[in-house]
C-alpha cells in the first residue's frame, strides 16, 4: 500500500455516500469549509426539507479566520443561492461537534420538532463521525448525513479558498480518523466497524509523519 492508496481508503471510509431522504430540516454544521453551506442550499431547493438550521459559532480553525459566526456566514452563503431569510435558522453559541448537536437539538425541539427527520452537512470526510455522534447527542432524531459531492481530487481544487493545503487535509484526515476509535471510547460517539485496510491505512499514515491532527 502506498501513500496515495492509503489516502483513499480513508477517504472512502469517512465518506458515508448516504443518499439524502426527504426530512424536516437541513441542518448545516459549522467549519471553513463553505460548501456546507451551498450543499445545504442545494438540497434545500431539491425539496428534501423545507428548513435550514445552520449552526456554529467559531471554533478551533474558524476564529483566527473569520470574525463573524460560522453559522451566520453560511447563513448569508445560502441566501446569496436563493434560500428565503425567512427558512433560514442560525445557532451561533457552539464550538465543537458536540455542543453543535446539543444547541440544534434545542432549537428545533422549542419549534415542535422533538423527533425530527434530519440531513446532516458536514465536509466529506466528517460525515461517519458526524453520524457516529447523533444517537449520543440527539438519540431521537432520524438522521442522513452528506456533504458537497466531489472525489478526493476535487477537494483538493478548493482547498486554496480557506488558506488549505493538501498536506494540512491528510492531516485532518489521519486526526478524524483516529477519532472514530477514541471518540467511542470516550461516549462521544456509537462506535464503528473498521475495516482492516482503514487501519493499515492509518498506521502508514502515522508513520510517514502525518500526526498533527492526532490526539496523544
Amino acid at each position: 500500500m502506498n501513500k496515495q492508496t492509503a489516502i483513499h481508503i480513508l477517504w472512502d471510509y469517512l465518506c458515508l455516500h448516504q443518499t439524502p431522504k426527504k426530512s424536516d430540516c437541513i441542518v448545516g454544521f459549522g467549519c471553513y469549509n463553505e460548501d456546507v453551506a451551498r450543499r445545504a442550499a442545494q438540497l434545500y431547493h431539491q425539496g428534501l426539507a423545507p428548513l435550514i438550521l445552520f449552526t456554529g459559532g467559531l471554533g478551533r480553525n474558524t476564529s483566527s479566520m473569520w470574525t463573524e459566526s460560522e453559522a451566520s456566514r453560511f447563513a448569508r452563503i445560502a441566501m446569496a443561492e436563493g434560500v428565503p431569510e425567512k427558512d433560514i435558522l442560525t445557532e451561533e453559541k457552539s464550538t465543537n461537534s458536540a455542543e453543535n448537536l446539543i444547541f440544534s437539538r434545542r432549537i428545533l425541539a422549542e419549534r415542535g420538532l422533538t423527533h425530527p427527520r434530519i440531513i446532516g452537512v458536514q465536509k466529506p470526510y466528517m460525515e461517519r463521525r458526524l453520524f457516529a455522534a447523533f444517537p449520543v447527542y440527539w438519540p431521537e432524531a432520524e438522521v442522513t448525513v452528506t456533504s458537497w459531492q466531489q472525489t478526493y481530487e476535487q477537494y483538493l481544487t478548493g482547498l486554496s479558498r480557506w488558506g488549505r493545503t493538501e498536506e494540512d487535509t491528510i492531516h485532518m484526515i489521519v486526526g478524524d480518523f483516529q477519532r472514530i476509535s477514541v471518540y467511542a471510547d470516550l461516549g462521544y460517539q456509537i462506535r464503528q466497524p473498521i475495516p482492516a485496510e482503514a487501519a493499515q491505512a492509518f498506521q502508514l499514515l502515522v508513520a510517514l509523519g502525518y500526526t498533527k491532527q492526532l490526539i496523544k
